[in-house]
């Protein structure tokens, strides 16, 4: 990465670190022959490590900053104007299977808007950052959205409710419809990847509900820095407070709001 500014350089930093810890861990996870509970343990200790790594290095950085973080929480800083949200490990359920589909995410929240994100598959060394106004970027390629406009074209991802979680009738009828209109539906486990790919043209479309602010904020900012929509499933701009999202092309975000809530 030849020309990311400061903000991006240290967001860049904090995930490179992380991700040394978390491969070699994932080569550990794929050797493991232990009980579930003993696998997630593993998991969730990789998770908490990932987590320090990246708080200490953006703490360092930048001290005022607050910080959403999924494991420990909201912190707050004495600026009000920024803070660092982070998922250390998004995509565990994959991770924990070895399969190499999980990402950190890293994103700077400015004044509740998403500024600068971060998304780095450490397995694939695919690196997608923005930061306002300066475009998206996978390494060092620019990035756009895809530029298809006929639905029968496109290929949307999803996410769909495991075990225990509600929803899923309402998940199962929506991705029916989706089936029914489009060139096809892929849930890869992973809704920062998901997004990355959104911007980066591999997907046309992008809706998941119930997902975290550290799910999606990343996300958020890369794909409109590609040329990309993003709004809550209901076309609102509820997306970064939990909820719904839909991230898409300009060309098919209306039609696809449609198709999601059935009109």
């Amino acid at each position: 990465m030849s020309h990311g500014s400061p903000l991006i350089t240290i967001m860049v930093k904090a995930a490179r670190k992380a991700a040394r810890d978390l491969t070699r861990d994932f080569g550990e996870v794929q050797s493991l022959r232990v009980t579930r509970k003993g696998i997630a343990d593993f998991v969730t200790r990789a998770d908490h490590k990932a987590e320090q790594t990246i708080f200490e290095e953006l703490s360092a950085a930048r001290p005022k900053y607050g910080f959403v973080m999924e494991e420990r929480g909201e912190i707050e800083g004495v600026d009000n104007s920024n803070r660092w949200i982070v998922d250390p490990l998004d995509g565990t359920t994959n991770f924990l299977h070895g399969l190499p589909q999980f990402a950190i995410s890293i994103a700077l929240e400015r004044d509740r808007q998403a500024h600068a994100g971060v998304i780095y598959n450490p397995i694939t060394d695919e690196l997608f950052w923005a930061e306002k106004g300066d475009g998206a970027y996978l390494n060092d390629r620019r990035l756009r959205v895809s530029s298809r406009s006929d639905l029968s074209e496109c290929i949307f991802a999803c996410g769909l409710p495991f075990a225990g979680r509600p929803g899923r009738d309402r998940a199962l009828q929506e991705t029916e419809r989706v089936l029914e209109k489009t060139a096809g539906v892929r849930r890869f486990g992973s809704a920062a990847l998901d997004l990355a790919f959104v911007a980066a043209g591999r997907f046309d479309a992008f809706w998941e509900r119930d997902l975290n602010i550290w799910d999606v904020a990343a996300g958020v900012a890369i794909v409109r820095e590609a040329g990309g929509i993003i709004s809550d499933i209901e076309g609102g701009h509820k997306f970064l407070a939990g909820g719904s999202i839909l991230a898409t092309t300009p060309e098919i975000h209306g039609p696809a709001k449609k198709l999601l809530q059935g009109d």
